[in-house]
């Protein structure tokens, strides 16, 4: 297992191999993502956190994932239709990955071991928030909303630090 977060790679919706080292001195907010949950609307949120803060080097970074209900079978151009779509989202999708179990992907690995708590991913749209330094700096649950003071709180927190 990687020892940082800018150690892991991840392929993007284009199919593209990414290094996330390229998100070094950004403040990430890592979602796993499904487009038939009851949670989906987040996505207006999320694209709104995304465009009040993006100028200050936030970056969310949104992996869609069948795990949870299997709430999410499309392919990944269906997935980012959708977005596109219905909730005019800007920020990154990656390819579907697999939040949970012995596939689990080494994103979630790496987040589900060094947050606090640790442990599984309970549901779609939980969140995890990594720092400038490549920490994990936060964990809020699905039930969260993007516009809640407290993931705000820290958001703001992560970008002055």
């Amino acid at each position: 297992m990687a020892n940082t977060f800018y150690e892991l790679q991840a392929v993007d919706a284009k199919g593209n191999e990414r290094s996330l080292s390229e998100y070094k001195g950004k403040v990430l907010l890592i979602v796993n993502v499904a487009s038939q949950c009851g949670f989906t609307p987040q996505y207006a949120g999320l694209e709104q956190l995304y465009r009040d803060y993006k100028d200050r080097g936030f970056r969310i970074l949104a992996f869609p994932s069948n795990d949870f209900g299997a709430q999410e079978p499309g392919a990944i151009q269906e997935i980012e239709q959708f977005c596109s779509v219905n909730y005019g989202v800007t920020f990154e999708l990656f390819d579907k990955v697999h939040a949970l179990g012995v596939d689990m992907h080494e994103v979630y690995r790496f987040l589900t071991s060094h947050a606090d708590p640790s442990g599984d991913v309970q549901w779609n749209f939980e969140k995890f928030l990594i720092g400038k330094t490549g920490a994990v700096a936060g964990r809020f649950s699905s039930k969260v909303a993007p516009d809640d003071e407290a993931l705000r709180s820290a958001i703001e927190r992560e970008l002055n630090a």
